[in-house]
């Protein structure tokens, strides 16, 4: 049930209109039954596999309450790292390692057959169980107190707003709003109902029109020109961008709709001017949980300079593999983890900028943010190629002559897609405020809401393609 759908326009539709005539109590239960409802539309034999996440965790996280014997605890927090990574290890990653164990034997002049099964991914399987894992870790961390209601705890796992692709919640932000009465008003209702519509414009009337140039050039043997390429991968990062945050703003939209206040996973990311600003703005749930759970638990930089570059790598490399079960995804997170290393490198010495006058900061500010989203354009070759193999071909072609091929005649309608995003953009940039829109006087309000709407309908691709994230 895709949110770009109507089916999902309905299925909300109905759920919001019993939602409201509830009581507190009652709209938990409600919204517990619904957000299985939405799982099991996608396959309903995963939903036992994301109540035996809920079951496990609940019950790890009052035992570890329970006691103050630290060996204890140490099993109980290992019994969930287990069964959450261990779930996601074997629906994600059984076929991954066994081909890999395959091909270092082959290294090793040994013939063996890779233990491969035909198994299909759940649905957000990489979101639920990173945040069910988060809460038995904060518990065992003695920075989070248990819920004692199961099926509050159980609301929080499968929250269908950001069930199937986040963002990655914690317990200590969402589980206060499930327990406490929320208000439903006229304001949050706008507020909502505008990220539901600029999420849906993103989606539909960008990334699923940039989806079709980026899928001719990226598929393997299209003999695409250097031009062709070079436009297609720009285009994939502003796919991949309003593909992911289209579906973030209608998971936010829709929860403020209901009273909740879902966090922030994207602020304009491509307006960071390094790497680390830049995963301060992307998939911001993703980088603080891998910082907190990951690289601060690896000895974050308290270890020296070499252990800093050490964390931060291993972080990025998981952080890619996170992504899939492929080696692209494990080389786009060490290419990020490098440009990490030599940020923080480069950043040990003077930049520079002290004294410098407004206007001189202002332009180098935007030289580095041009210069940084070639780099993180260039990851995204590496992200959305097939394989290794096909990295090394597109690095062919990008790193020869130069054709322009088809890239003219497209970079017209590349330009015209793209107008309304930007100048939201710098907007948003500009005045610091993601809402800019919600505080225009109503007249200039409702022409930006017409026009969106008429983009949606006019441009927007009326069989949409899934959420990129969906494969997650």
């Amino acid at each position: 049930m895709s949110f770009a759908s109507l089916e999902f326009g309905l299925f909300f539709a109905l759920v919001f209109a019993i939602y409201c005539a509830l009581s507190h109590r009652g709209q938990n239960g409600f919204l517990l039954g619904a957000s299985y409802v939405f799982y099991a539309a996608w396959d309903w034999r995963f939903v036992f596999l994301l109540l035996l996440s809920t079951v496990v965790d609940f019950s790890v996280g009052r035992a570890l309450s329970q006691t103050n014997n630290e060996r204890r605890r140490r099993h109980l927090a290992a019994l969930s790292l287990v069964s959450n990574l261990g779930i996601l290890g074997f629906f994600k990653y059984v076929g991954f390692f066994s081909e890999g164990f395959r091909d270092l034997a082959g290294l090793a002049g040994v013939q063996v057959s890779p233990f491969v099964l035909d198994i299909v991914l759940p649905a957000g399987i990489s979101f639920y169980t990173f945040q069910t894992l988060s809460y038995t870790l904060d518990i065992y961390r003695r920075r989070l107190e248990p819920t004692q209601n199961f099926f509050d705890f159980a609301l929080f796992v499968a929250f269908f707003p950001q069930l199937v692709a986040g963002p990655i919640e914690r317990a200590r932000r969402l589980l206060p709003q499930i327990v406490a009465r929320r208000e439903i008003s006229l304001e949050r209702i706008n507020a909502g109902a505008w990220l539901i519509l600029w999420g849906l414009y993103k989606k539909v009337a960008i990334a699923d029109n940039l989806a079709a140039v980026v899928d001719a050039v990226y598929r393997p043997g299209s003999n695409a020109t250097s031009g062709e390429l070079i436009l297609a991968t720009y285009a994939f990062a502003w796919q991949i961008y309003c593909d992911f945050s289209g579906y973030t703003d209608i998971a936010r939209g829709t929860a403020r709709m209901m009273g909740f206040d879902l966090m922030l996973n994207f602020r304009v990311p491509y307006a960071a001017a390094n790497p680390t600003e830049f995963w301060r703005r992307w998939h911001i749930s993703l980088s603080e949980w891998l910082r907190d759970y990951l690289y601060i638990s690896l000895g974050g930089n308290r270890l020296g300079a070499w252990f800093t570059y050490r964390n931060l790598f291993l972080t990025m490399v998981i952080g890619g593999l996170w992504h899939g079960a492929a080696w692209p995804f494990v080389l786009w997170g060490a290419y990020h983890g490098a440009l990490l290393m030599g940020h923080r490198f480069l950043r040990r010495t003077a930049d520079g900028s002290e004294g410098a006058s407004d206007l001189v900061s202002g332009v180098r500010r935007m030289l580095h943010c041009f210069v940084l989203f070639q780099f993180v354009s260039l990851g995204w070759l590496i992200f959305r190629a097939e394989s290794l193999a096909h990295i090394g071909e597109l690095l062919g072609v990008l790193t020869g002559p130069f054709e322009a091929g088809l890239a003219g005649d497209w970079i017209f309608p590349f330009c015209f897609i793209l107008a309304p995003l930007v100048a939201m953009q710098i907007a948003q940039e500009r005045t610091k405020a993601l809402d800019v829109v919600l505080r225009l006087p109503l007249a200039a309000r409702a022409l930006v809401y017409a026009s969106l709407a008429t983009g949606i309908l006019l441009i927007g691709e009326q069989v949409g393609q899934p959420f990129i994230y969906f494969q997650f």
